[in-house]
Parts: C-alpha cells; structure tokens; sequence
C-alpha cells in the first residue's frame, strides 16, 4: 500500500517529486494543466525527461493525472463535450509521455437530461477518447459526491457504462469522502463491506486502481463534495482505519485531497495520519 497526495506542479511537472517527497509521499498525483481552464500547453521534453529521472530516483509511484474540472460528458452541448474528450485525449497522450499509470476524471453531470438520457453520449465519448489515445495509461473514472445532476455517484451508474465500453483500460478511483456524501457508510466496517460488495457487484473490484483519501465535512448521505482532514470529520480516524484493512484496497496508491492542517493542501501531518495508521495495522510499507 503506497501513500501519497495531490501535489502541485508549479514551476516545471519535475517540481512535483520534490514536494511529494517533502510531505512523505510514496506515490502522486497531479494536474497536467490548470483545473479550471480548457487551455493545454504541452509539456516541453525536458521538463518530460527531468520528471522522469527523479521519479526513477527515489522510486516515486505510482502516478496518476487528475483531469480539468470543466469535463462532463454528458453536456447538452455537443462543442463542450467534444472540448472534454479533447482534454482526455490530451491527458492520455501526457501520461504516456511520463509513463502515468492513468488518468482520473469526474464523468460530470447529466444537467436535467437524466442518466438515461445521457448514458449513450457517455459512452461514446469514452470510446472515442480510447480510440484516438495510446496504449499503456488507464482511463478511470472517479465516483463523485451526488451533488446536484452528479453522473456516477451511484456504483450501478459507472458499471453500465463500463460495461458498454467494453474495454480493460476503464478503471476506477474510489473517493472516500464522494461515496460517504452518496450514502455509502465507509467509516463503519459493515457499511463498508455492503459498499464494496455492490461495487464488485455492480462494476468489479478488479477495476478498482486507485483511492481518493478524504475525510467528510458533512454527515453521511448529505451529497455534498466538501473535504476534510484526515481523522477531522465525520468519516474519521476508525473510519479510515476500516478502509485501510480492508483487503480490497492492500496494492492501491492512496490520494490525499484533504485542505491541509493549515488550508494549504494535503501536507505532511495528514500523511503522517495515514502512515500511523498503516503501521498500526501491520500493513506493508512501499519499502517493505
């Protein structure tokens, strides 16, 4: 089980090991252009080539990409959804460039269309977006909160669109605090062993690649995205000692994407939660 966070790139994708490695990481994630633009600038070769050398230096892994926060496949606007694929395609092509384990994006919302009304768009685009990307880097979706029009809060929702892509490379990132806001009760060891019996169920456990690990503001069920510190909310410290035992998630990289003790973004003292957990389970280190 590695341990890692969301970290920026500010001043080169090369800069992200380093502030990995400054709060403890074992693993990253990061963004490969700003969140909350369509904008993409590709990555010069020697920033590409810096990132890789201090990556295979300390043994920084795995490494994940998180998507732009403007992508929602299922748009009612055809140029905004052909802009999202765009942006996933963008991203494959980056993450194989640096040998990424994947790329993590948020489906989007269905704006009122319902599911229905837009799963077939959906999953065209996904397919369109593995047809024009290269091999190696998984596309995986992340559950979300429930918030609003949310597409993908419910397990049986990612499933059926996986299951009509119809391809390996869709995986999937499980948010703690996105299936605790959608009425999954991870932070309790029954509720957690019902939630993961309907994600095998409906989407399969083997598809399960990466955990987002976040604590919840809000009480379970309130279908609000709105992080908290590791052991701070209403998931807490049991909660995530639950996750981290249980045998499903033993392999996984862990993501913090927590506000930080002091609002600055996941920081060392919420790895150090993470790590006195896993020790005080017994599991593995990433050195061990």
């Amino acid at each position: 089980m590695k341990l890692g966070a969301h970290v920026s790139t500010a001043g080169g994708i090369e800069t992200a090991i380093d502030r990995g490695r400054d709060i403890g990481c074992e693993a990253i994630q990061i963004f490969g252009s700003s969140p909350q633009s369509w904008f993409f600038k590709p990555i010069p070769q020697g920033s590409i080539d810096g990132f890789k050398a201090k990556r295979a230096a300390v043994g920084m892994g795995p490494v994940f990409f998180h998507c732009i926060y403007l992508i929602n496949l299922g748009n009612p606007d055809p140029a905004n959804v052909k802009k999202g694929v765009k942006s996933l395609n963008d991203y494959m092509n980056l993450a194989h460039s640096i040998d990424a384990q994947g790329i993590i994006f948020h489906p989007g919302s269905h704006k009122g269309a319902g599911y229905d009304g837009i799963f077939r768009q959906t999953v065209a685009s996904i397919i369109e977006v593995l047809e024009n990307s290269p091999q190696g880097p998984w596309l995986t979706i992340e559950n979300t909160a429930g918030m609003g029009q949310h597409i993908g809060a419910r397990f049986d929702e990612i499933g059926r669109i996986i299951k009509a892509v119809g391809s390996p490379r869709v995986r999937v990132c499980l948010d703690t605090e996105h299936s605790f806001a959608a009425g999954y009760d991870v932070s309790t060891r029954d509720g957690l062993e019902k939630a993961l019996d309907e994600f095998d169920r409906e989407i399969g456990l083997d598809r399960l690649v990466a955990v987002h690990a976040n604590d919840s503001k809000n009480p379970l069920g309130a279908g609000i995205d709105r992080h908290e510190n590791i052991g701070q909310g209403h998931i807490g410290i049991q909660g995530f000692e639950n996750i981290m035992a249980h045998p499903a998630f033993r392999g996984l990289p862990f993501f913090l994407e927590v506000p930080g003790m002091e609002g600055g973004g996941p920081d060392k003292a919420n790895m150090d939660i993470l790590k006195g957990i896993r020790e005080k389970l017994g599991i593995p280190n990433a050195a061990s």
